[in-house]
This record gives C-alpha cells, structure tokens and sequence, in this order.
C-alpha cells in the first residue's frame, strides 16, 4: 500500500476500498450509532455508554470491508486518516441524499 502523506492524498484511496453500497451503508450505520450515542452519552450524562463507541463504529465498518467488499480496513495502517475518512464519508452520504431529495 502507497504511504499516504496527506488525507487529501489518502481519501482517494480511502473511497476506492469503498465501492460497494453494502460496505458504505454499513459505514454510514456505524458512525451514526457513535454519533447518536455520543450525543446521548452528553446529555444524559451517563459516560458508560461511551465505552460502546468503538464496537458501534467498527463492527458494522468490518462486517461490510470482510463481507462486502472482501478487503482489509485501512484502518489497521492508517487508523487516523481512516478515522476522518469515515466521518467525510458520513457527511458525504448525506450531503449527496440532500441534494438528490431537493431536485426530485
């Protein structure tokens, strides 16, 4: 695998590992639950469930790389760009139903 230098660099390759629908959906799942979860965690002031975070976030991501897609994460060498790759993917999931939802 290419040494990253830069996300700029590394998010290319970050959506080639992403192809299919399944493994993006499964992605897309999991960083809500963090999302959603983390939220709760603020509000109820209850910090246990942040424990929950990294299973929430991984299992799905994994299911869908080892499934799905039949790759390995990225993760496991880029743990950090992955990490924002997740998040810019999350926000592009939606970015892009917004769009499609406000031209129908």
């Amino acid at each position: 695998m290419e040494k990253f230098r830069s996300f700029q660099k590394f998010y290319p390759f970050y959506l080639s590992q992403h192809q299919h629908p399944a493994c993006r959906a499964l992605h897309v799942l999991g960083s809500s639950a963090v999302l959603i979860t983390f939220v709760f965690a603020l509000i109820s002031r209850n910090y246990w469930p942040l424990l929950s975070l990294p299973v929430l976030g991984y299992a799905p991501a994994w299911i869908g790389h080892f499934f799905f897609e039949k790759n390995r994460p990225a993760t496991f060498q880029y743990p950090l760009y992955s990490l924002i790759g997740d998040w810019v993917m999350w926000k592009d999931f939606f970015m892009k139903k917004f769009r499609r939802s406000r031209s129908s």
